[in-house]
């Protein structure tokens, strides 16, 4: 007898975020200054909270790129990429 296999799920997609009201439309070659660094706290202050890159980008209408430039740019220590491992007691 041939084993039959159900055809698999799809992987929900992750969920898109829409961009802030005060940031969509604003990237550009050469923002507007004032929105630009409007843009840089918010990106450095929610990246310290624990939001990550690409959190960051698609409410702040910017590539993960320029996320990623803006928190070289200030300093920030990136974190490594996935998720978190998790330590508990030895088995």
């Amino acid at each position: 007898m041939v084993p039959r296999y159900r055809a698999p799920l799809p992987y929900p997609p992750r969920p898109q975020l829409r961009p802030l009201p005060e940031f969509s439309g604003t990237a550009s070659p050469r923002p507007d200054p004032t929105v630009q660094a409007r843009v840089e706290a918010f990106i450095v202050e929610q990246y310290a909270a624990g939001r990550s890159s690409r959190q960051l980008a698609e409410p702040t209408d910017r590539s993960f790129s320029a996320v990623r430039n803006i928190l070289s740019k200030h300093g920030v220590h990136r974190r490594g990429s996935g998720a978190e491992s998790l330590r508990g007691p030895s088995a």
